[in-house]
Parts: structure tokens; C-alpha cells; sequence
């Protein structure tokens, strides 16, 4: 275990009468990072949260907080707290009371009261709200409140259980900066859960993808989006063309009926993969050019970029991002860069997959 760790799930389980919702989960959270647990409704992402705050106890395996088994410790003797969906804010009392009812509940002086919820206040810049009643603030400025009475116990780690999830678009890409930044500014542990794959890419040092109850992959934003490790990863995370192919040998694949050079390579040879180009590595050409020949089927005007589908003569749907239009029906040729094709082994696991890429360090774009 990192000497920085401060959380350690180690082959944790939990089912639900009689459901597994967690398999045998393990992995390390070190201090001062911002992690992001990102997955589909029901894959278990709440639930670890759950575990890590005390709400829930594990049915199997250990959890550990700083060397120390938390697996029966309660809530409130934990150095966590939570920042629920909802906010759960008291609409009876004002700013400062909402912010200081942890503090009171452990009886502190009036005097460290004052002083804590004041400087929580000003960290989350809510500076002269304290008087404020709830019912009078914008969804930004409750959220603000609810962090600030998180951080106002002085946490080790902060738990986000999808909390900008009520805001409007604007309001929620505007908490998400905030939000970074007031992690980096107070050092302490952010564990976010979201079923948004673009927040999580904007926001995470690291990020867990889940998925049925297990860990699928888990890694920076950068090399989670460039480098999934199966099907599951590629297509949850951003948009991607995901379509069979063969490994010819080290750094040459076969797919579309066509061979093309690559940087992958620890496959064994003419081994059934799948192949992931993200459509913005993808390059209009002029028909006849290119690399692959394909037909206009569709086109979408999404403001910075065109989205446009196209079939290859194989029957493989090619999305592409470019912001150059297209007619229906118009054949184009599509250019990609080696670096840009993904090879992708059937089954196999995070641990082998990482294995895999240190073999070739510095050849593959990692």
C-alpha cells in the first residue's frame, strides 16, 4: 500500500438481499486528489460512497482508513463527510446556522463557531450570506452552502454524491471549475460520483469507470480516453467507432478490409480485436483520398463541430467530428493517423492490459 494512501479497499463485496451490487472490489485513494467514481445507474457507485462514509457496512473484505479498519466504525467517527444530491439543507434555519449545526452538534465555543463558518463561507465565496435565509438562494448558491457545512468539520475526505445533477447546463460546467478549484485549494480528498463521462473528464485527477458492480478500469481522464480497455470503457467514455479487426502482427491490424500500420503491439498474431478511432482522429478528404472510402448517411450541425455518419463498403458505421459540412449520400474518404487506432483484446483484464502497455512504454501513445 502508497504511503500516501488514506483509503484502502481491499476485496470488498456487498450484496442486497440477496444481490451482489459490489464484486470483490479493491483500490487505494491517496490524499489530495480528486477521484471520480463514473459509471451507469445500479453499477455500485453510491454504494461505495456509502461504505466510505459508514452508512453501509461491507459484506465482505476490508476497508480501511489510514491503515485501520473502518469496517464497523460509525459515521460520525469517521474524517469524511458527504455532500448529498439534494443538498439535504435545513429550509428553518439561515446560511450560518446550516453551516455551523455540525459544529454545534460537537459543542464548540460561539467564538470557533463564528470563525469556522466564516472562513468556510469565504472559501466557497459566499462571503456576507450568512444572515440569508435558504429559500432566497439560487441552486449554485445552495450547493455552495452544503460544501461549505461539509468542510466546515475540517475532513480529510469530501464525498460528492452527484451533486450538480439538479443545476442547468451553464450553472452545472460553471460548479464544475469551482469545484476543482476549491479542491486544490483546500488539499483535501475529493471522491465525486457521476453518471457524466464529460464532468468526469473536466474534473478528475483519476477516475474508476464501474460497471455491474466491478471496476472496469481505472486511470487518469487522458489515458482512460485514450487507451479503454474494452468495449464497456470506450463506448461509455466520449464518443467512439468501435469495430472488429484482426492483428496482423506487432503494429499492423486489419479491419474495414483493409491493412493498416499501428503503434499497438503483445498481441498474438491474426488475433480477433476490436478496433476504437475517436471521431475527431478521423480527417475528411476528398472522395478517392484517404485511407477509407465511406457514403454519407446522416449530419448533425452540434455548434463546434459537424456530426456525420458515414458507411464503409463493409457496412461499418464510421462517426466522424469535423468542421467541414458533408452532403447526404456524398462519398468521402476518411484519413487517421496510426496513433489515432485503439487495438482492443477480447477479455482481457485491467491488470493485464497495464502489464501489456509497460512492455512497450514510450512506443504506444499512452
Amino acid at each position: 500500500m502508497a504511503e500516501n494512501t488514506i483509503i484502502h479497499f481491499n476485496h470488498v463485496s456487498k450484496q442486497f438481499d440477496g444481490e451482489t451490487i459490489l464484486r470483490d472490489i479493491s483500490f487505494e485513494i491517496e490524499r489530495g486528489k480528486f477521484y471520480t467514481l463514473l459509471g451507469p445507474s445500479g453499477c455500485g457507485k453510491t454504494t461505495i460512497l456509502r461504505l466510505i462514509a459508514g452508512f453501509l457496512e461491507p459484506s465482505g473484505g476490508t476497508i480501511e482508513f489510514d491503515g485501520h479498519s473502518v469496517n464497523k466504525l460509525p459515521p460520525n467517527k469517521r474524517q469524511v463527510n458527504t455532500v448529498f444530491q439534494d443538498y439535504a439543507l435545513f429550509p428553518h434555519l439561515n446560511v450560518f446556522e446550516n453551516v455551523a449545526f455540525g459544529l454545534r452538534i460537537n459543542k464548540l465555543p460561539n467564538k470557533e463557531i463564528a470563525t469556522r463558518v466564516k472562513e468556510a463561507l469565504h472559501f466557497v465565496n459566499l462571503d456576507g450570506y450568512e444572515n440569508r435565509e435558504i429559500a432566497d438562494l439560487s441552486g449554485g448558491q445552495k450547493q455552495r452552502v452544503a460544501i461549505a457545512r461539509a468542510i466546515v468539520n475540517r475532513p480529510q475526505v469530501l464525498l460528492l454524491d452527484e451533486p450538480l445533477s439538479a443545476l442547468d447546463l451553464k450553472l452545472r460546467t460553471a460548479m464544475q471549475s469551482e469545484l476543482r478549484q476549491l479542491q486544490r485549494r483546500l488539499g483535501i480528498t475529493f471522491i465525486f460520483v457521476t453518471h457524466d463521462q464529460e464532468e468526469a473528464l473536466a474534473m478528475s485527477d483519476e477516475i474508476f469507470v464501474l460497471n455491474k458492480g466491478k471496476i472496469e478500469q481505472s486511470g487518469s481522464p487522458r489515458s482512460i480516453y485514450d487507451e479503454p480497455i474494452n468495449r464497456f470503457v470506450a463506448d461509455f467514455i466520449g464518443e467512439s467507432n468501435i469495430i472488429p479487426g484482426n492483428m496482423v502482427r506487432d503494429r499492423v491490424v486489419s479491419f474495414a478490409g483493409k491493412v493498416f500500420d499501428c503503434v499497438d503491439q503483445g498481441f498474438d498474431e491474426n488475433e480477433a480485436v476490436e478496433i476504437v478511432i475517436r471521431p475527431e482522429d478521423l480527417e475528411l478528404k476528398q472522395r478517392g483520398e484517404g485511407l477509407l472510402q465511406v457514403r454519407v448517411e446522416s449530419q448533425l450541425f452540434r455548434g463546434v463541430h459537424y456530426e456525420i455518419i458515414g458507411k464503409d463498403k463493409d457496412g461499418n458505421a464510421w462517426m466522424i467530428h469535423s468542421t467541414k459540412s458533408t452532403k447526404l449520400g456524398e462519398e468521402i474518404g476518411l484519413f487517421f493517423e496510426p496513433e489515432a487506432i485503439h487495438v482492443m483484446r477480447h477479455g482481457e483484464s485491467e491488470e493485464d492490459f497495464d502489464r501489456r502497455l509497460e512492455s512497450y512504454e514510450g512506443v504506444c501513445h499512452v
